[in-house]
């Protein structure tokens, strides 16, 4: 397997350093660091990127996260390891990952249930973690960059 190109996120020298500062600040706001890996994987198992899903776990790893659980992120709806405010993350990170599925993509019962959970300042870092995942998937996917593989 090759990549098409490189990372279009590297060939332009700003885009990268921008990027990754949005990221960083989406872990400044209280969300638990767990939650945002798991959000970034679960985005990233949805929308078939390997390369983010191989980052994403080993980030997870190093972020404490347990085999047990990482196995259980795609079916995380029946599986007992994750919390309430988890789940209500991993919905929200669903919905807003897959827009087109439905007629009202966010609908007011997921966004309740996330806003029983986390502050509007954690919501700003649950939504921007998942926009920025949803960017780095594309970003991936359209140039099969590999995964395993560095930048």
């Amino acid at each position: 397997m090759q990549a098409r190109m490189n990372n279009p996120a590297t060939v332009l020298p700003a885009a990268m350093p921008a990027i990754l500062n949005l990221l960083k600040t989406t872990r400044q706001a209280g969300v638990p660091e767990t939650t945002l890996e798991l959000v970034h994987l679960r985005a990233s198992q949805i929308n078939g990127c390997g390369f983010c899903v191989g980052g994403g776990v080993r980030s997870a790893r190093k972020a404490g996260e347990s085999d047990e659980r990482l196995f259980a992120v795609a079916a995380w709806r029946e599986a007992p390891y994750f919390t309430d405010a988890e789940r209500a993350a991993l919905a929200l990170t669903e919905a807003a990952t897959r827009l087109s599925d439905r007629a009202d993509p966010v609908p007011d019962d997921i966004w309740d249930e996330a806003a029983d959970h986390f502050d509007e300042q954690q919501l700003a870092a649950l939504i921007l973690m998942i926009g920025v995942t949803n960017l780095f998937n594309r970003l991936n996917v359209t140039t099969r960059q590999i995964a395993g593989g560095g930048w």
